[in-house]
């Protein structure tokens, strides 16, 4: 007779019990949500502070670079 079909809550168990075997643990990220539309505005005010800033030429080029990084590979 086949045994029952293991629950969600089993499968998850047995799926994290196989990866600790394997050397790894689990971590949990939390980030903003940007569907949310406090988080959009949120980060239009600190976009639009981070532009008016002093060093805002010199970041720009900067993430350019960064950028460009991935283009030469």
């Amino acid at each position: 007779m086949p045994s029952a079909p293991l629950t969600p809550s089993q499968k998850m168990r047995q799926y994290r019990c196989k990866m600790k075997q394997k050397g790894l643990r689990s971590v949990q990220i939390w980030v903003p949500d940007t569907r949310s539309p406090a988080i959009s505005r949120e980060l239009r005010r600190q976009s639009l502070l981070a532009s008016r800033g002093p060093d805002e030429q010199e970041v720009m080029a900067f993430l350019d670079d960064v950028r460009a990084w991935d283009d030469e590979a």
